[in-house]
């Protein structure tokens, strides 16, 4: 009774801290927007005193196809990256509302869009370019859709930056690094021009980073460079699938330490934190749908979270270089047939349902 009792006054203290100052909706969306740079976690695999309050709210206001409502959760560089509105990080988030398993597929960044002649991580930096924020949060939504024949209902847009910054507000991580491996071509913020007095291998752009095996504590900044290592001489760490699984690590990491005893303890943290993203965070959900989203959310706590991502070979393939793709490396559906990407997505999608 006594640890039950501990609980309920950490909790109670959190409560009056953040309620008093903002109101429980926009408090619920920003705790979605948290979610969501952790993976969409904190509703998904846990249990939330918020629940109760959110049990009787409707979720059929929510957009939503053949049964699921369809997000779409992005990273972009930010401030200090030669590509600032590049979001090299997609992650399509399909919930059910019959409260089936909810599903997070991977979307690699050099998936090449037929409409857009360019790479999917490109969507948001056009539409943006052109017009405004929403007109990049669609034409991103309208890239992944074409490249999945899924609908994407809502989207997320989050900092780079702001990732750095959480991590350091709640102190940085303890990640186990599975293996040591360098990349020798990390690129340095600011010096994608450099001449580097002549070097014609432009080594003064790069920052050689080192992970060594074995438990390593990592603040924001390192935490990032982690996840975002691809070019390592090591086969089994210099590509997008391993950035894939570092960042799982990453996420799962951070998603324990915000839910430890010792960060509810520190109401004023989750202030912070609120403010963080409340600043840096682009989306389309409109402010009337965040507690029935909310509901969604929690209704999925108690189901196995699917994940998955297309990848070589099954679904995606690399192939030569071509003015076809404007000379770039890029990903197209294997066998040049959109078909096999289709299916392996509506596949899935239906999985849980049979």
């Amino acid at each position: 009774m006594g640890q039950l009792t501990k609980i309920r006054l950490y909790y109670n203290r959190l409560r009056r801290q953040l309620f008093s100052r903002v109101g429980l909706t926009r408090l619920l969306f920003i705790v979605l927007i948290i979610l969501s740079a952790i993976g969409f976690f904190w509703f998904l695999r846990n249990r939330s005193p918020l629940s109760s309050t959110l049990k009787n709210l409707s979720t059929s206001s929510l957009a939503q196809h053949q049964g699921r409502t369809n997000i779409l959760v992005m990273g972009r560089g930010g401030d200090g990256h030669e590509a600032p509105d590049l979001t090299d990080t997609i992650i399509f988030i399909s919930l059910s509302h019959s409260g089936s398993s909810p599903l997070i597929l991977s979307i690699p960044r050099d998936v090449w869009v037929p409409s857009l002649k360019a790479k999917i991580n490109s969507a948001f930096h056009f539409g943006l370019e052109r017009q405004s924020t929403p007109a990049g949060i669609l034409l991103a939504k309208s890239a992944v859709s074409e490249i999945i024949n899924q609908p994407v209902h809502y989207a997320v847009i989050i900092d780079f930056s702001t990732f750095v910054k959480a991590l350091d507000l709640i102190g940085g991580l303890d990640i186990n690094v599975d293996r040591t491996f360098d990349d020798f071509r990390y690129p340095i913020p600011g010096r994608e021009s450099d001449p580097c007095g002549g070097d014609p291998e432009t080594k003064c752009r790069y920052e050689h980073l080192r992970f060594e095996a074995g438990l390593r504590h990592m603040d924001g900044a390192t935490a990032l460079k982690y996840v975002r290592s691809r070019n390592s001489l090591d086969p089994e760490e210099g590509n997008d699938y391993a950035r894939s699984r570092r960042q799982g690590k990453v996420i799962s990491t951070a998603k324990a330490k915000l839910l430890s005893r010792d960060l509810l303890k520190q109401p004023v943290l989750y202030r912070q934190l609120y403010d963080l993203f409340a600043a840096t965070t682009f989306t389309d959900i409109p402010s009337d749908l965040y507690f029935p989203l909310a509901r969604l959310a929690t209704r999925a706590k108690d189901e196995p979270v699917r994940s998955a991502s297309l990848a070589e070979p099954d679904q995606l393939y690399h192939p030569p270089l071509s003015p076809l793709y404007q000379n770039q490396w890029v990903l197209v559906p294997k066998d040049n047939n959109a078909q096999l990407v289709f299916e392996y997505v509506s596949g899935l999608l239906e999985d849980d349902t049979n």
